[in-house]
């Protein structure tokens, strides 16, 4: 388990933060959040606005700043930004400033702020969970300073993330349903077959977007077609 991920698990309860509570944080725009990090994952919202600001089409960025690889315990494709040089800085970290600020990874813009869902019962960790199971954990920073006190609430405001944020949760109800069809089936499946479904969970959550569109009904079209086929499907083919 990466180092930063166990330490959050083990100290959970006492990282806890409610939307709320303040916290006292300033960015002093120093870059080192964005130094030593190979962690940063993204999801298709972030690909889609990262992607379009640069004037790339996704596949071209994904190519020329991230690596794909397949969650050991989710089985279904990861995408993360792939650091460079011994200081595993971040590929977007300009200087000690972000060259796509404005549309930066949501896990980057709520920084030293992170987000999880409550998956205290097997319904919840099967997807069947709401804006309300969402929870808040303040991380020390180890950078900035502390001249400016906020509330959870008020932080994500201030970056245009809602606290019902709707992507959010169907990201996580498609992953959980989308996970737990590819653990069970993963050893029912040759390895041909098993990468054909690897490479259509990356095509359609991922790749198939219109900048031209807006992105969130699009997403969902895609996960619900997704899962849609993962209901019908039937070791042998899919109907």
């Amino acid at each position: 388990m990466d180092q930063r991920l166990k330490h959050i698990v083990d100290n959970f309860e006492t990282m806890k933060i409610g939307l709320d509570e303040k916290f006292k944080f300033n960015c002093t725009m120093c870059g080192k959040c964005c130094i030593d990090r190979d962690d940063i994952l993204l999801t298709p919202k972030d690909l889609f606005k990262i992607s379009n600001a640069l004037g790339l089409i996704i596949s071209d960025f994904l190519k020329q700043y991230c690596e794909v690889y397949i969650g050991h315990s989710s089985k279904v494709p990861i995408v993360r930004l792939l650091p460079v040089g011994p200081m595993k800085r971040c590929p977007l970290l300009k200087g000690n400033r972000c060259a796509v600020h404005h549309v930066k990874p949501v896990v980057c813009a709520m920084f030293p702020i992170g987000r999880c869902l409550q998956l205290d019962d097997e319904s919840k960790r099967n997807g069947e969970f709401t804006a309300r199971d969402i929870q808040y954990i303040f991380t020390n920073p180890g950078c900035g300073d502390k001249r400016k006190e906020h509330t959870v609430r008020e932080w994500l405001k201030d970056f245009n993330i809602s606290d019902e944020d709707e992507f959010f949760v169907k990201w996580h109800q498609t992953i959980a349903v989308l996970s737990r069809f590819m653990r069970e089936n993963e050893s029912k499946l040759d390895e041909h077959y098993l990468n054909g479904l690897e490479n259509l969970i990356f095509l359609v959550l991922y790749l198939s977007y219109d900048f031209e569109k807006d992105f969130f009904p699009q997403f969902v079209y895609n996960a619900d077609l997704l899962i849609e086929k993962i209901k019908n499907f039937k070791i042998g083919g899919a109907e």
